[in-house]
């Protein structure tokens, strides 16, 4: 192809808003010169290209406009740390197909097993499955409903976050919420009921959820929402964190051992070697 013919494709493409296939074209018309590639077999590689960058540039923005804390994939949790999870109900679950269900998902249990790093894995999986996301501890998102009904700007506020497909609340039971607050978050999960998935983390059973909203009435009414048709689990095994401390410090005492038996250079394996502490 001569320079004209490159500069017009390049900026049809461009119009056409194609940006890796300008990107990767004239990579991709070498290789097909020096394979002898066929205009098809071009076109197809060009088309792969453009669909494998929206993919990977939709999954960024899911995942920047999800407002992780922290990334942690489900690569990261080590799912023989806790043998009481049901695995099969866990693996269904990044499926996604409980989001395409309108259901939630709750997890219950005491501070360092694993119920946060196990809802941010499932809300990248949400991600990558292209569903809008969005991960905010309950006190946050309390406080930014408070803040939005001073600026009068509550209806804006409420209307973001019922079109996410996946809204995941942690850490619900940490800190009480004044009455105000805790009706605009009952106004939040209401609004989404069979409308959206909403996963939860609690260090408290459904019980004691009143603490948490004062009201016992309100608090019935949005446990009957949210436990409808919803996938709990009880988070009752040892912390999770102090299960994967307990593993470093073995892995680095092994580690360290085996540095230690080592015999340095010009010493025979016989001889013993010391160390200082």
């Amino acid at each position: 192809m001569n320079e004209t013919g490159l500069f017009e494709l390049k900026a049809n493409l461009k119009d056409l808003k194609l940006s890796a296939m300008v990107r990767e074209l004239e990579t991709t018309l070498r290789q097909a010169r020096d394979s002898g590639m066929g205009y098809d077999e071009l076109l197809i590689d060009l088309t792969r290209l453009e669909i494998a960058s929206r993919a990977a540039n939709r999954l960024k923005r899911r995942i920047r406009e999800a407002w992780f804390p922290l990334l942690k994939p489900l690569e990261t949790f080590d799912l023989s740390a806790v043998p009481e999870l049901d695995i099969r109900m866990f693996r269904e679950l990044t499926t996604c197909e409980y989001i395409r269900e309108h259901r939630n998902v709750i997890f219950l249990g005491p501070s360092g097993t694993g119920k946060t790093h196990m809802a941010t894995a499932l809300g990248l999986e949400a991600c990558k499955n292209n569903y809008r996301t969005r991960f905010v501890t309950c006190y946050g998102l309390v406080n930014e409903l408070i803040e939005a009904r001073e600026d009068r700007d509550l209806q804006r506020l409420l209307k973001r976050y019922s079109r996410y497909d996946l809204l995941i609340l942690d850490e619900l039971g940490y800190i009480p919420f004044s009455k105000e607050g805790a009706e605009l978050l009952f106004q939040v999960l209401a609004e989404r009921h069979e409308k959206g998935s909403v996963m939860i983390t609690s260090n408290l059973g459904f019980a004691d959820w009143t603490q948490v909203f004062g009201d016992q009435a309100m608090t019935a009414a949005l446990l009957d929402r949210l436990t409808h048709k919803a996938r709990i689990i009880n988070c009752n095994w040892e912390s999770y964190r102090l299960r994967q401390s307990l593993a470093d410090r073995r892995s680095n005492g092994s580690e360290i051992s085996q540095s230690c038996e080592q015999p340095r250079q010009g010493q025979g394996t016989d001889q013993p070697v010391s160390v200082t502490r």
